[in-house]
């Protein structure tokens, strides 16, 4: 049985280590491994594999891909592998939503303390030795309290859930938005409403977290008109994906100050380009998609894949299964 990881990616993190093959050759001596560090050799590594480990498979090395049975991506996103395709074989898709899901909460919680005690300003005004405390204080939003403030959940996957569960135990209100909310209950989440609802989340909310993947009903979620929803001081994150906000609208939102702020850490073009008018805007602060950064990461993969290679040769569910139809 073959397993093909083929990772390439310009940022080092992204690509596997040498050890993470290496290790799986040692617990799984019955496998064979071919680690790629390119797409060059693909097409041909393709056709023989039963298990490939990779982010992106185009549908014309899909067709090669004869004996394929199981894709692993290790991002939490899948939807540069939505084709027809793939989405309508038996082909299971597996992600790796548990692996980001714990670090990207963190980020999460960290954006909103940033934007509560405008930490962004203060850094601007640290940069120009201007002692700004009254400065910080007029220009609204004012600094303010977390705890009691309402937090609006947009998607309660693995990042949502666990933002849900951090954001409570600091005294926040957590409201949500699913596209199943009948599924039950959540730890740290008041109600939850669905989608067709979410005007009344963003109503509510101080601070608008974007947690759901990529489809067609998400994309360009939120617009001019849905930003217009939002309380005149709350704040928008978005650690999701990049199309999940219309950067134009936002971008006038933010100049013309009809909400308080926002923190993206997803764009729609990535790097974002030195040209894009979000640079400028004072009330935004920018991440450059690092939510999901940590030195524990391969290891976190390692742990999820090692797992799923145990049940899948022992024929039991995998975890972290990509409903093809949906698209998460």
């Amino acid at each position: 049985m073959k397993l093909l990881i083929v990772l390439h990616h310009r940022f080092e993190l992204w690509n596997a280590p040498d050890w993470f093959a290496e290790r799986l050759r040692k617990d799984f001596p019955d496998l064979a491994i071919t680690h790629l560090s390119s797409y060059d050799r693909i097409d041909a590594e393709i056709a023989e594999a039963e298990i490939a480990v990779t982010w992106s498979l185009r549908p014309e090395q899909f067709a090669l891909a004869k004996k394929l049975r199981w894709i692993h991506s290790p991002a939490a996103a899948v939807h540069q592998l939505m084709f027809p395709e793939l989405m309508n074989s038996d082909v299971i898709l597996t992600n790796a939503r548990e692996v980001h899901g714990p670090v990207v909460a963190e980020h999460v919680i960290a954006l909103i303390f940033a934007l509560a005690k405008k930490l962004p300003d203060a850094v601007r005004l640290q940069g120009k030795r201007a002692w700004g405390q009254e400065i910080l204080w007029r220009e609204r939003p004012r600094p303010r309290e977390v705890a009691g403030s309402t937090l609006g959940l947009v998607g309660v996957g693995s990042i949502g859930r666990e933002v849900a569960r951090k954001a409570s135990a600091l005294g926040m209100r957590v409201i949500a938005a699913r596209e199943n909310p009948e599924k039950g209950s959540l730890e740290g989440v008041e109600q939850v409403y669905p989608p067709s609802q979410l005007e009344l989340v963003l109503g509510q909310s101080d601070y608008v977290v974007l947690a759901t993947p990529v489809t067609p009903a998400t994309r360009g979620l939120m617009n001019s008109n849905r930003l217009a929803r939002m309380k005149p001081d709350a704040c928008l994150i978005n650690v999701g994906r990049g199309p999940l906000v219309d950067e134009r609208a936002l971008a006038d939102a933010l100049l013309n100050h009809t909400i308080g702020g926002a923190a993206l850490d997803v764009f729609e073009e990535e790097p974002l380009p030195a040209d894009s008018p979000l640079w400028n805007l004072e009330n935004l602060l920018i991440t450059p998609h690092t939510a999901g950064l940590t030195e524990k990461l391969w290891e976190r993969h390692y742990v999820l894949l090692s797992d799923n290679l145990r049940r899948y040769l022992a024929h039991q569910p995998l975890r972290a299964v990509v409903d093809k139809k949906s698209g998460y």
